[in-house]
């Protein structure tokens, strides 16, 4: 198999150049060049349908990295839309809340188990902040346990620049599915610990996982009951992917409070904290948030279309059978290409990881993710993927042959 020649990318990178000079680094954070693969992904995009998306220079992909988990029907939705478009009329931006917030937060306490009050924020990084504050404020100790990439603020950050050492000290890193690291931890920091906060789905999935490891969420929560912490569970990316009432509702164990954002709106910029009442009752004084924007409608309105497209067309269902077939195919053109990679992830969240086998093992990677975005198909090198409703057959299929005729690439320029 033949490399395919590299597309044609000119306006992005001359965007990229221009970009550089008026934002630091030209783009912000994951979506910088160095994160995919630097001369061959696109850096702008001009519009998406479906499952795909067409770059700048109109090169078309299937896209599964889906705007990193925002996309869970497609791009543009006639029906969101439209109620978005509705609400415009009346207006999105007030003084006061508008009515819609009450129907989406009810809405939201009768599918998530662990909900029984809400606070309606922007961005999974606001929902987790909040979740944070609230156990706080709550338990009234400091000290968070974490385990996951929960956003981009002081408590979590994993690049310390910027953010002061005192705060750093605050939040300690456990591994996913090590109870004992975990319980540790909390013995370590007995009498000072708020929370812990746990991405219930592993992240990163380098490992041949297909769901939490038995009994680990379950040895979590009774860890949380036992030193008495407040059990966050961070549901961005697996809230109404895993389940309409996100992995604790499959998982069938419920954390204290929950974060929901992504796949809540189709792409609409809202997210939300809930969890029991008298914990979340303690943000009406004890705690402050705000802010100028998390009252605007136009998301919630999105939110609530989508949650109604969701139930209607079973939409987690369909995504879960594609998902299944997906894996398992993949599993299989993985052991007959001979390169040494790993694949992992839940039927709605699929990832490949190139195995250390040897010192190529990155050049592999390099190679494949190059091959791949050459044939049209766009996936990232350090995120897991994502299927959406709008994915095809057609584009499934598609999508598997570019990724086997990639591997047959990589196997035979670096073999084992």
């Amino acid at each position: 198999m033949q490399s395919k020649p590299k597309l044609n990318l000119e306006k992005s990178l001359a965007m990229f150049e221009e970009a550089k000079k008026i934002s630091p680094g030209g783009v912000m954070g994951i979506r910088r060049p160095y994160n995919f693969v630097e001369g061959e992904y696109p850096i702008y995009l001009d519009k998406g349908y479906g499952g795909h998306i067409v770059d700048v220079d109109g090169n078309d992909y299937i896209d599964m990295l889906c705007a990193y988990g925002p996309i869970i029907l497609g791009y543009h939705e006639p029906e969101i839309n439209d109620a978005v478009k509705e609400q415009m009329e009346k207006g999105f931006c007030f003084s006061l809340v508008q009515p819609v917030q009450n129907e989406l937060l009810k809405r939201l306490i009768s599918l998530i188990p662990s909900a029984e009050m809400g606070l309606l924020v922007k961005t999974g990084s606001d929902a987790t902040g909040v979740a944070v504050r609230v156990a706080r404020g709550y338990t009234g100790k400091d000290k968070i346990l974490r385990c996951g990439y929960h956003g981009w603020m002081d408590w979590c950050v994993e690049v310390p620049g910027g953010v002061p050492k005192q705060i750093r000290e605050l939040t300690l890193e456990f591994p996913y599915g090590d109870l004992d690291a975990l319980e540790k931890l909390l013995k370590e920091n007995q009498g000072d610990t708020a929370c812990i906060i746990i991405t219930p789905v592993g992240h990163p999935l380098g490992k041949p996982v297909s769901a939490p490891p038995d009994g680990y969420l379950e040895g979590v929560r009774s860890l949380a009951d036992q030193y008495g912490v407040v059990l966050i569970f961070d549901e961005i990316r697996t809230g109404f992917r895993v389940s309409m009432g996100g992995a604790q509702e499959r998982y069938g164990v419920t954390p204290d409070l929950t974060t929901i954002g992504k796949a809540m709106a189709n792409g609409y910029a809202i997210s939300a904290c809930v969890g029991k009442a008298d914990i979340m009752k303690v943000a009406e004084q004890d705690v402050f948030i705000s802010s100028t924007f998390f009252p605007n409608s136009l998301e919630m309105v999105a939110a609530m279309k989508c949650l109604d497209i969701l139930e209607r067309d079973k939409v987690i269902d369909a995504v879960w059978r594609r998902g299944e077939d997906f894996l398992a195919r993949l599993r299989s053109i993985i052991e007959q290409s001979g390169v040494p990679a790993t694949v992992s992830g839940i039927p709605p969240m699929p990832f490949l990881t190139f195995d250390k086998a040897d010192d190529h093992y990155k050049k592999r990677r390099v190679k494949f993710y190059t091959e791949t975005i050459r044939r049209g198909l766009f996936i990232q090198p350090y995120h897991h993927w994502y299927i959406s409703y709008r994915h095809t057959v057609e584009d499934l299929d598609n999508a598997l042959q570019y990724i086997e005729e990639a591997l047959q690439v990589v196997a035979g320029e670096y073999p084992v």
